[in-house]
C-alpha cells in the first residue's frame, strides 16, 4: 500500500498545497511547517506523499531515512502500512514527531510498538506577553542585559525588507565566522537554512526584524504564524561581540507578536545543553511533546 517510490521531493512551489492541508489540520509542533521543510531541505532531503487524505513526510539525513506520522484523518490501515515501511527502511528510530494523541491511538492499534518521548525535539512555547514584557524577578538578568545593550550601542530596530537582503547575507557570513561553523556542521547547515529563508522571504511570507548597530546588521529574527494563537520564531541570530543583542532581538520580536498571538513557539533545543539552558531561562509556559517509534 505504501512504498518509498510514492514519495516526491518537497519543493518551494508546494507551499500552497501544504498550507491548504494545514488549514484543515492545524499544526502545534514546528517540525512539519513548510518553511522548515524547504529551508532545511539541503540537509534533511524532505520528501512527501499524499494518501487517503493524509500527508506523510520523510527525511533522509546522512543516508538514514525516517518518517513523520501521517497528517490527516485517522486511518489505521495507512498507519500500520507506514510503520511497516519505516521499519523496513529506517534505523532504530524509524518514525518520529508523533504527537501525544497519535501516540496513544497508535498504541491502541498495536500495543507491542515501543513509543518513547523525544525530549530533544520538544518545542518550547512561551506566553507572548511574558517575552515582550519580561515581568518580575524571573527576568531581572535578561532586563539588565537589554539595558546594557541599549546604553552601550548606537542602534536601530526595524522590519526586514527586500532591500536588506545583501547586508543580511553578509551578516550571516560574519556570524558563521564568529561561531567557528567550520568545526560545527550543524551550525553551518543552520546558516544555510537562514540564508535560504532570507533569499525567499516573500515566497515564504516570513516576517523579520533586524537590529542595525553602527549602520551594520547586528541581529535578525524570522518568524511566522503556526496556527491561530501561536507564532514560530524560526531563526534568531546576533553577533556575539554585542553584549545583550540576543535578549534585545528576542524582546523586540515578542513585542511585535504579542498583539497578534497568545503564544510564541521557539522550537526545540535538539539536546544541545547551552541551547537548552537558554530556552529554560526564559521560563516556557508549556512544551509541545513528541514521541518516536523505537525498534
Amino acid at each position: 500500500m505504501l512504498d518509498q517510490e510514492d514519495f516526491k521531493p518537497v519543493k518551494l512551489e508546494d507551499r500552497a498545497f501544504f498550507e491548504n492541508h494545514y488549514a484543515f489540520y492545524p499544526q502545534i509542533h514546528s517540525s512539519n511547517m513548510f518553511t522548515n521543510l524547504v529551508c532545511w531541505n539541503h540537509f534533511a532531503h524532505y520528501r512527501y506523499t499524499y494518501v487517503n487524505g493524509n500527508v506523510i513526510i520523510s527525511s533522509t539525513v546522512r543516508g538514514v531515512t525516517r518518517f513523520h506520522s501521517p497528517i490527516g484523518p485517522r486511518d489505521p490501515t495507512l498507519m500500520l502500512a507506514l510503520v511497516r515501511l519505516a521499519l523496513d527502511v529506517g534505523d532504530d528510530t524509524p518514525l518520529v514527531f508523533i504527537d501525544p494523541d497519535t501516540a496513544r491511538w497508535l498504541q491502541k492499534i498495536d500495543p507491542n510498538l515501543m513509543l518513547v518521548p523525544d525530549r530533544n525535539h520538544f518545542d518550547y512555547v512561551y506566553k507572548a506577553t511574558d517575552l515582550a514584557e519580561l515581568p518580575g524577578k524571573n527576568y531581572v538578568k535578561i532586563r539588565n542585559h537589554i539595558k546594557k545593550f541599549w546604553n552601550n550601542y548606537s542602534h536601530l530596530v526595524e522590519n526586514i525588507t527586500a532591500r536588506d537582503k545583501k547586508q543580511i547575507m553578509s551578516f550571516l557570513v560574519k556570524w558563521r565566522e564568529r561561531k567557528g561553523c567550520e568545526n560545527d556542521s550543524f551550525l553551518s547547515h543552520e546558516i544555510d537554512a537562514a540564508a535560504y529563508a532570507i533569499e525567499h522571504l516573500a515566497e515564504l511570507s516570513l516576517t523579520g526584524r533586524l537590529i542595525w548597530v553602527n549602520s551594520q546588521v547586528g541581529a535578525i529574527s524570522l518568524f511566522e504564524l503556526l496556527n491561530a494563537d501561536t507564532a514560530v520564531v524560526h531563526f534568531e541570530k546576533g553577533l556575539p561581540e554585542y553584549h545583550g543583542i540576543y535578549n534585545t532581538i528576542s524582546k523586540d520580536t515578542a513585542m511585535v507578536l504579542a498583539g497578534e498571538v497568545k503564544y510564541i513557539n521557539r522550537e526545540s533545543d535538539l539536546g544541545v545543553s547551552g541551547l537548552r539552558e537558554a530556552k529554560i531561562r526564559y521560563h516556557p509556559h508549556h512544551m509541545v511533546k513528541v514521541y518516536s517509534l523505537k525498534r
